[in-house]
């Protein structure tokens, strides 16, 4: 299990509710190249996002707090709650995005999608549980020209960190780094 401390503190889950300049145009769709690396194999493939709207702050506020004060399980159940903005899908599998959280990062935009199924199970040991990895979770970033990076977990879990921040379970070794690019309106 790769344990990650993301800089989602700002950007992501447990970040200060208050106004927010959307840069993001809903809805938005994105078909990203993914790749993922794990030691001399490499995978790449495509993934498609599609965001309807961005998530409520006041459900983005309810599901947070849930994370925040209740941890890992009370966050899950909270998610499980409100209704899907979106999807993550690869050529086999779909999960539904419930949750959305968009922050300007200098002259970029950072968007975290979180849905509340896993996408895919990816690693080397086929005997490691799967039991309670149950999030797919996006990180991207989206520069004032369009272009897109960012990572994906198609398998994880995430909690508190003493810091304020969030720390991230992933099932897989590695993430999956996307790259892409905005479609023209």
């Amino acid at each position: 299990m790769r344990r990650t401390i993301l800089a989602l503190t700002i950007a992501g889950l447990l970040a200060a509710t208050g106004s927010m300049r959307a840069a993001v145009k809903y809805p938005v769709a994105l078909t990203l190249d993914a790749q993922l690396k794990q030691g001399a194999t490499t995978v790449n493939s495509k993934i498609t996002l599609r965001v309807d709207q961005a998530m409520t702050e006041v459900r983005r506020t309810r599901v947070t707090d849930a994370l925040k004060y209740g941890g890992y399980s009370s966050f899950y159940n909270a998610l499980r709650g409100v209704p899907s903005v979106g999807l993550v899908q690869t050529q086999s599998a779909k999960v539904d995005i419930r949750y959305t959280r968009e922050e300007q990062v200098g002259t970029s935009t950072r968007l975290v999608l979180v849905a509340d199924q896993p996408l895919f199970f990816l690693g080397r040991d086929p005997a490691k549980q799967k039991a309670g990895f149950e999030l797919t979770l996006v990180n991207l970033l989206i520069d004032d020209k369009g272009n897109v990076t960012g990572q994906l977990a198609g398998a994880a879990r995430v909690r508190p960190s003493p810091d304020g921040g969030v720390l991230l379970d992933t099932y897989a070794e590695e993430l999956v780094e996307l790259k892409g690019q905005v479609p023209p309106s």
